[in-house]
Parts: C-alpha cells; structure tokens; sequence
C-alpha cells in the first residue's frame, strides 16, 4: 500500500496533468469553430463545382478525346493512396482511423496482385504506415509549421500529384481523410480523385452552352478539382482533427478528476489508518506504564 507522501505526489501529479488536459481542451475548442466554419464555408463551393464538373464529363463520357484525367490510363494496376492525417497526436482516434482505411485498402490492393504507392501528409501517418509500407513511401509533405491550411498547400499537393500522374507513376489516385460530422462524429473517407469521378450532375432543366468545347473546358477545370477536392478534405481534416482532440482532452479531464477523488479518499484513508495507529500506540503505552 502507498504510503502517505506517494499519495500526496500521485494526487499533485494528476491535477497537474488535468490543468493540461483542461488547457488543451479549450485550444482545441477554440480552434474548433475556425476550423468547423471553414469547412462548412468550403462544402457549397465544392458541391456546386462537383456537380458541374458531372454534367461536362457525363456528356463527354469515356470518348477517346476525352482529357486524361477523366479517362484515366487504361489501367489500375499502379495506384497512388495519398493519406492525409494531423502533424500531432491526442486526439483520440482520429489519426488512426484514417490510417486504418488506407492500411486495408493497401493490404486488398497488394492481395489483388496490384502495386501501392504512398503519398502522406501529415507526420502521424507516415509514422504509422512506414513500419509495414516503407518501400510503398513514395514522398511526404510537412505542414508542422502551418497554422491554418489555404487553397495555396492543396494547390502544391495537387501538382505534385499530377506531375507523378503526367510522368506515369501511377494509374489511379484516391485521398484518405476524415469527414467531420460533429464533435463525436469523424468519418474515415476514401475518395477517388484521378481518373476524376463524380457523384451527381447538374440540376434537371439547366442548360448549358460551353465554349470551345466541353473537352477542353474539362482539360482546363479537371486539374483545378483535384485541387478543390485536395482543399476539401484538408479543411474537413482540420475540423475533425480538432473536435476529435476536444472530445478526448474532455475525456482525459473527466478521468483525471475521477482519479484525483479515488486518491483522495485512499489518502483520507490511510491518513485516518495512521492516527488511529499512532493513538493506539500512545494508549497502549500509557496503560503498561
């Protein structure tokens, strides 16, 4: 049993690492509402752009002069998976809930005799995937010193994307991220980016008239949605990123104070044990002499 002075630590230790928790939870509170507001700001932009981009490659179709980035190689034997996870850990289990989809899409794809190439963003998924994947590690981008993500750092992902694409490193691109739904609630997301597919088409009863031609509007517009798409996830990431650390900060606060009451009364306790020992002892004491 601990006796009195280790008690008195483990409980000043305990409060200690709830006034961090409590910190941390009101940072990642605070963050949470830019962050949430941007994603949420981002979502018609992108909804719209989608539906667009589906009526001009639903009229195009998979025709031979159809852009490349929407007819794709021919192929899907070689596919890129670019993991997109937070440069920090506590919060919960949001970094490993995106590397778990990506880990069993890779592990399916190299049981159907495939190849996978990686592509990370973020310093916790590339830890955790270059144990089983490093020879699949193809690059890796840092955002460590980035406060807040801009169209600017999905632009440069997307380039380096499409560069490999162009140089044909690969067949077929999709992102992993995770979809922020609520505070509780962070979706693990698989999305398809090159050859470009998407779900809806524009509104029944709009028409449109495109010049020079839908072909090469579609040349010009795919590059700049596997931008958009890029864009998207990040801030979705951002958001779920922040209301996963909130959540379990809330939870590591709630835990330490329920530890902090056991210690306390486990200390009252022995405190208690102790007197009544010592006033025993004085009794038992008096009474031989």
């Amino acid at each position: 049993m601990p006796n009195l002075s280790d008690l008195k630590s483990r409980i000043a230790s305990v409060k200690s690492t709830r006034k961090i928790t409590k910190a941390m939870q009101m940072v990642a509170s605070a963050k949470l509402r830019r962050a949430q507001d941007a994603a949420q700001a981002g979502r018609p932009y992108a909804e719209r752009f989608n539906s667009v981009m589906a009526g001009l490659a639903s009229s195009v179709g998979t025709s031979e002069g159809g852009p490349r980035l929407l007819t794709g190689t021919g192929s899907d034997q070689v596919q890129l998976l670019v993991v997109m996870t937070a440069e920090r850990g506590l919060c919960g289990g949001f970094n490993s809930n995106i590397v778990k989809l990506a880990r069993v899409a890779a592990t399916k794809l190299l049981t159907e005799g495939k190849k996978v190439k990686i592509l990370t963003v973020g310093k916790k998924g590339r830890e955790s995937l270059k144990r089983e994947f490093g020879d699949a590690l193809l690059d890796h981008v840092d955002l460590s010193g980035v406060k807040r993500v801009g169209y600017d750092h999905a632009e440069k992902i997307a380039k380096n994307v499409l560069s490999r694409f162009n140089d044909d490193e690969f067949d077929v691109a999709k992102i992993y991220f995770s979809e922020f739904g609520s505070i509780i609630n962070q979706v693990p997301t698989e999305l398809q980016v090159i050859p470009a597919k998407f779900d809806s088409a524009v509104d029944v009863g709009e028409v449109y008239d495109y010049e020079p031609s839908e072909e090469g509007i579609l040349a010009d517009l795919l590059p700049r949605s596997v931008a958009t798409q890029i864009f998207t996830a990040l801030l979705e990431n951002a958001a779920s990123e922040q209301g996963a650390r909130m959540s379990a900060m809330d939870n590591a606060t709630r835990n330490a104070g329920e530890m902090i009451d056991k210690l306390t009364i486990q200390y009252n306790r022995s405190r208690q044990a102790k007197i009544t020992n010592e006033l025993i002892e004085i009794i038992s004491g008096a009474e031989a002499l």
